[in-house]
């Protein structure tokens, strides 16, 4: 065997299963996830339920924001007709072109622009159609949005403002359409940065972004928009920012993710549990900034071992941020190091998408191998 095959042998031998000889490798079904959705038994309020996916409780949030702010407006690339995501169906009939309507392909002018209008006083709802693209808009968010309240004293504020935009991998996305830009804005005292796991968080911690006083970022993982399905409240409720959800009690290790990789913990802790008699407690974090570091501490001091687990890059990801505040808070506590299992300092690939991504094989390894140390 040459060298070069011999190598890329070693390469794609993923879980101890060679996949030169397979003739239809797992990972090669576009419409195939690398995780099971786990429906959502925290329902935060009473009274109707409707089974919505998640773009359709987004549009049912957006919805009932329209109607109870007179105020309130949505606009973005494409969002008068649906959005590339279907977003916001029906939005722009129902409430007309002066409130849903598409803006010019600039980022850096949506913000800018969403700026403006929540400085005037109105509720400006603005779409990145990929979080990908909202770089040209950082400067914006950045100096601007997140210091507007500090610079002047509080005496004007843009904090009606909230910025949803699509993230994370989603099966064939590639550099362009898969990154989790969450650690970047994490950095900047004055954002709030949120990123739910299903419908019902989505419409509450959407509802509650929109009505919150800080602009907020809105991070939608979008390979759930239409695999993540869940029993959702049609009236408004809100989800608390700044509160984590402890959504598997357990006793043995703390994991702890967001978005997507929420569900890939919780089959994680199934397995560990199942196969190892491992009890695994799972944390969704769910906003970003401010995070709760109660809960996480709480429950760190029970099991002495913490896992983090997110998509985006090792070096500077979030889980960094984590990791070093549980290390001082919790040292006497701790029976083995802090362990990230995240995705690699590399562009987001395309096709070798499988190899990059937090896997639950990945997920288990560290679980094992932190009970073990």
């Amino acid at each position: 065997m040459t060298a070069w095959k011999s190598s890329l042998t070693l390469f794609l031998r993923y879980n101890n299963v060679s996949l030169l000889n397979c003739k239809k490798p797992h990972f090669s079904r576009r419409n195939a996830a690398h995780f099971t959705y786990h429906p959502d038994t925290n329902v935060p309020a009473d009274g109707e339920k409707h089974k919505l996916n998640m773009y359709q409780a987004i549009t049912n949030a957006l919805d009932l924001a329209l109607e109870k702010d007179p105020t309130a407006v949505v606009f973005g690339e494409d969002v008068g007709f649906g959005g590339v995501f279907r977003c916001t169906m029906g939005l722009q009939q129902k409430y007309g072109k002066d409130r849903v309507f598409n803006t010019p392909l600039c980022e850096q002018g949506i913000v800018g622009f969403g700026i403006g209008l929540a400085v005037s006083g109105a509720t400006a709802i603005s779409e990145i159609q990929f979080a990908d693209y909202i770089f040209p808009a950082f400067d914006q968010l950045v100096n601007e949005a997140a210091k507007y309240r500090y610079r002047c004293g509080n005496e004007f504020n843009c904090g009606k403002l909230t910025v949803r935009a699509p993230c994370g991998a989603v099966g064939h996305g590639a550099h362009y359409h898969s990154q989790s830009p969450e650690a970047y804005f994490a950095h900047t005292p004055g954002l709030k940065i949120v990123m739910p796991r299903g419908p019902i968080k989505a419409k509450g911690l959407l509802l509650a972004c929109i009505e919150d006083e800080d602009p907020c970022i809105f991070f939608e993982p979008k390979v759930l928009y239409r695999s993540a399905v869940d029993e959702v409240p049609i009236g408004h409720f809100t989800v608390p920012l700044g509160q984590a959800d402890v959504v598997i009690p357990g006793s043995d290790v703390t994991v702890i993710g967001w978005g997507t990789q929420v569900h890939v913990l919780c089959e994680v802790a199934q397995m560990a549990k199942e196969q190892h008699n491992i009890s695994c407690e799972v944390i969704d974090l769910m906003t970003i900034l401010p995070w709760d570091s109660e809960t996480i501490f709480k429950s760190v001091k029970k099991t002495g071992r913490v896992i983090i687990s997110h998509e985006a890059p090792l070096t500077c990801g979030f889980g960094a941020e984590l990791a070093t505040t549980i290390q001082e808070e919790c040292f006497l506590n701790l029976e083995a190091p802090i362990t990230r299992v995240t995705g690699f300092d590399t562009p987001f690939p395309h096709i070798f998408e499988p190899f990059y991504i937090p896997t639950k094989w990945r997920c288990l390894e560290a679980v094992l191998d932190i009970v073990k140390f």
